[in-house]
């Protein structure tokens, strides 16, 4: 297995994982034309020529990014391969110089491994919250806790870390 940043040809692999996750309600489903527009937000995990797992990095600010749809093929979860995906994504971010990562999630236990946090409120000054307001990016909605938002969180937990 191999952890990797994703290509487009990955993205039909990546396009199965959230679908089999979005029904239920535990990940947002995307376009497929997003998932494109984003490649190179995400790592894959990769057996062969299969993708087994996924996640992204969505930087919202200078400081500040998001993970999203970290998935790992049903029928491999409880291996570990989500948590290699989630140290790339960290070692990703600290890389782009992100200080502090954000996430919205049901999975709280297995963010809180990795040192998030569950936050209350918005954890920035009044002048990055205007800016953020002006962001059409759902992720940034999320992260603001704002109202309509709300409709998309289906009941998840905010959660940051911030990186040493």
């Amino acid at each position: 297995m191999e952890i990797r940043s994703a290509r487009t040809s990955d993205i039909k692999g990546v396009r199965t994982l959230i679908d089999s996750y979005a029904p239920q309600g535990r990940l947002l489903s995307k376009e497929t034309v997003t998932l494109y527009e984003s490649v190179q937000e995400f790592m894959v995990a990769v057996e062969g020529h299969q993708v087994i797992g996924c996640g992204a990095l969505h930087v919202l600010w200078e400081d500040l990014a998001e993970v999203r749809t970290v998935a790992v093929a049903e029928d491999l979860r409880g291996q570990g391969i989500g948590h290699l995906i989630l140290d790339a994504i960290i070692a990703r971010a600290g890389k782009l110089g992100v200080k502090r990562i954000f996430c919205l999630t049901f999975e709280t236990e297995f963010f809180s491994a990795h040192g998030f946090e569950i936050i209350e409120g918005t954890p920035v000054d009044s002048a990055v919250y205007e800016q953020l307001l002006r962001s059409y990016d759902v992720g940034i909605a999320e992260f603001l806790d704002l109202e309509s938002a709300k409709p998309n969180t289906l009941g998840n937990t905010r959660m940051l870390k911030i990186l040493a």
